[in-house]
């Protein structure tokens, strides 16, 4: 398994990026190649995803720590992914939004494509790094 871990932060309060996080209605705003995402019963999600000219579902278990701002998320079938959102505040119209993301590199390319190797790390960080960045935009431009 490889972890990569990302941080932004953004110009809200810490309650308005949870609410943000708990939208999964709206993924498809801020996360890249979630065509369409959606909230089911006992704290599950369904994506449709693409990436490379690939169509794949995939459901996932969402949990919270929400005492302590974390939404910790695995998927429920292939590929085998697991993370979690962290959320800690700055100051009162400031947070840090940390995602950890844990995924097999193999995994990742036999159901999506893509590079190898180190080529394949970079590209994990970078989309990543973007959807925070997105996050960032979505959040603080939101009413």
């Amino acid at each position: 398994m490889s972890t990569l871990e990302e941080h932004v932060d953004v110009g809200v309060p810490i309650d308005k990026a949870w609410d943000s996080l708990h939208q999964v209605e709206n993924y498809p705003s801020f996360v890249e190649g979630v065509r369409d995402a959606r909230t089911e019963a006992d704290g599950r999600a369904h994506l449709d995803v693409e990436a490379r000219g690939r169509t794949r579902e995939l459901d996932a278990e969402l949990s919270d720590r929400g005492g302590e701002r974390v939404m910790e998320w695995r998927t429920t079938g292939a590929p085998e992914l697991k993370g979690s959102l962290s959320l800690q505040p700055i100051d009162r119209e400031h947070t840090r939004v940390q995602a950890r993301v844990e995924y097999d590199p193999d995994t990742i390319r036999e159901t999506f494509g893509g590079p190898k190797g180190f080529a394949q790390a970079n590209a994990v960080e970078r989309l990543v790094r973007s959807d925070l960045e997105h996050f960032k935009e979505h959040v603080e431009h939101r009413p």
